[in-house]
């Protein structure tokens, strides 16, 4: 694999890679300006607001369970499976007759993101040494900064021009052509062999599920199955996600940092576009986002330019996690539609130097056989907290938005500590092994 430019064969595998990380991130905010068109059609049943937690918790939950199934089927096959899931489920949501089955649709949807997060990722990894796969990883972080923030305003736009069922029905023909583009991927087809380990995937999804939902019997259960699945996971033969990794610590602050940060810039994403909605229509509200979508592709991209010149990381994270600090500080003291979109274009920027930093730091330090493993346990932390942000935020937004911007603070300092514990290990130059 060259390690200079990708050939011209190289370029339609990676455009169906960055377009399959696209719509699976795009559908996990594009659903919240159509809720209220869909909760009418259904005759406004309160099971409506499953249909973004269903899409978040069971992509979250399968998310390890890809990691292991790359590393042991290879990345290819599981990748089209991962993606043919999300398009069966963006048709059955399409076509849901009742609130019931549109939830199971987006059960299938999230299902299939999971997969499509955690092997893009580990086959960039594959496919590219750590100094040369900042670039890429570069492309990966804005395509999923820029759908993770265009999702509300895309979902009010095709709700209000086709229909709430448009917003999944779209996802077709793309995710089409995104098959069509990843037949092209060149990577090995097999891993090795390894026996399967189904009580740590079902033990570990017990524990994600019962986290996120926040309730005291849930946490209960949640906690429960985390002990289960430590105990289990020391013995297993093949784990689904190895303890082991954690005596890296780069992988254990990554991980802690992806939970802060996915928390932080990914889980706050609903409130802010209610936030500029407050004086403004939908379409309105929509395009005062659009500053701040600029600034995440931008700092996306600068930090990648930088981090493959350099081989240096560790100033993103802690730039991220400072810039986020002073943005919400603003935004909390600050008054005028101007200083507030200006806090904005600092918070977007902020998200932007965080988003994929932390999976080529990772990926940088891991073994081979562990790729997949590591990008899951990445994108897994990352999943949790941008599934948790919102549910914890959804109790404070209920004294205000204030309210919001007043529990990121913290969350933003313990990252911005958090972010000094990183190690240095520059990015090697080295092709990895296939």
């Amino acid at each position: 694999m060259s390690t200079i430019a990708p050939s011209r064969a190289l370029k339609p595998a990676l455009t169906g890679l960055f377009l399959s990380v696209f719509l699976a991130m795009l559908d996990a905010q594009v659903v919240a300006t159509a809720l209220p068109r869909i909760a009418a059609e259904f005759g406004g049943t309160g099971a409506y607001a499953w249909v973004t937690t269903a899409y978040l918790l069971a992509g979250s939950a399968t998310a390890p369970l890809y990691g292991k199934l790359g590393d042991v089927f290879g990345r290819k096959r599981v990748l089209l499976a991962a993606l043919a899931l999300f398009l069966f489920g963006s048709l059955a949501c399409g076509l849901a007759p009742s609130a019931g089955l549109l939830i199971a649709g987006r059960v299938l949807q999230g299902a299939g993101s999971g997969g499509l997060f955690v092997t893009v990722g580990a086959s960039l990894g594959e496919m590219f040494s750590p100094r040369e796969g900042a670039k890429y990883f570069g492309w990966f972080s804005i395509c999923f900064a820029v759908a993770s923030l265009a999702g509300p305003v895309v979902g009010g736009l095709l709700t209000g021009v086709a229909g709430w069922r448009s917003i999944f029905l779209v996802n077709l023909p793309l995710g089409l052509v995104a098959l069509a583009c990843l037949k092209t991927l060149d990577l090995s087809k097999r891993r090795r062999e390894a026996p399967f380990d189904f009580a740590g995937v079902v033990l570990l999804g017990t524990a994600i599920t019962g986290f996120t939902l926040l309730t005291p019997w849930s946490i209960g259960v949640g906690a429960v199955a985390a002990v289960v699945f430590v105990v289990v996971e020391r013995r297993a033969e093949a784990p689904v996600l190895p303890l082991r990794l954690f005596r890296d610590r780069t992988f254990t602050v990554s991980v802690l940092l992806s939970v802060l940060a996915g928390f932080a810039f990914l889980g706050s994403v609903n409130y802010i576009a209610v936030f500029l909605q407050a004086d403004a229509g939908p379409a309105e509200g929509g395009l005062r986002l659009v500053p701040m979508t600029i600034a995440v592709a931008v700092a996306s991209a600068v930090a990648s330019k930088v981090i493959a010149r350099t081989g240096a990381y560790r100033w993103a994270p802690r730039a991220s996690m400072a810039l986020g600090l002073l943005a919400v500080l603003g935004l909390l003291t600050l008054d005028g539609l101007p200083a507030v979109l200006g806090c904005l274009v600092v918070f977007g920027f902020a998200a932007g130097l965080n988003l994929q930093v932390l999976a080529m730091a990772t990926q940088n330090t891991a073994p081979a056989a562990d790729r997949g493993a590591v990008a899951a346990g990445v994108n897994l932390a990352r999943a949790l907290g941008s599934a948790l942000g919102p549910v914890a935020l959804g109790f404070a937004y209920q004294a205000g938005t204030h309210s919001v911007f007043l529990t990121l603070l913290p969350v933003l300092a313990l990252g911005l500590v958090t972010a000094f514990a990183l190690p240095h290990v520059p990015l090697s130059r080295q092709e990895t092994s296939r």
